[in-house]
């Protein structure tokens, strides 16, 4: 069961959205070799706003993912400023199998 979250907003430079894009496509083999979230989403919400979403089982899961790949989203030279990171509680989920 999940039960803590993040949710992550980054705002790409308009003409970095391209550079921003691939970053977030790679980002999803490292995190299934990393094996600590349960879901994980990469999100466009605008032109250029981007979006992570991903859950875990416990706390511990959540700190050390956000520690091992926190530095991908301060690249100074991708983003408009620096990212939203809030830790959300999971209430509720539909995961796939059940």
């Amino acid at each position: 069961m999940v039960t803590t979250g993040l949710l992550i907003r980054v705002e790409a430079k308009p003409d970095k959205v391209p550079e921003v894009e691939a970053l977030l496509k790679s980002a999803v083999e490292h995190v299934r070799q990393e094996g600590l979230a349960v879901i994980w989403s990469a999100l466009r919400l605008g032109p250029t706003t981007f979006a992570v979403f991903d859950a875990f089982v416990d706390e511990a899961d959540r700190q050390a993912h956000l520690e091992a790949h926190g530095d991908a989203l301060r690249k100074a030279e991708l983003f408009a400023g620096s990212p939203s990171i809030e830790h959300v509680d999971v209430i509720a989920a539909k995961l796939p199998g059940e």
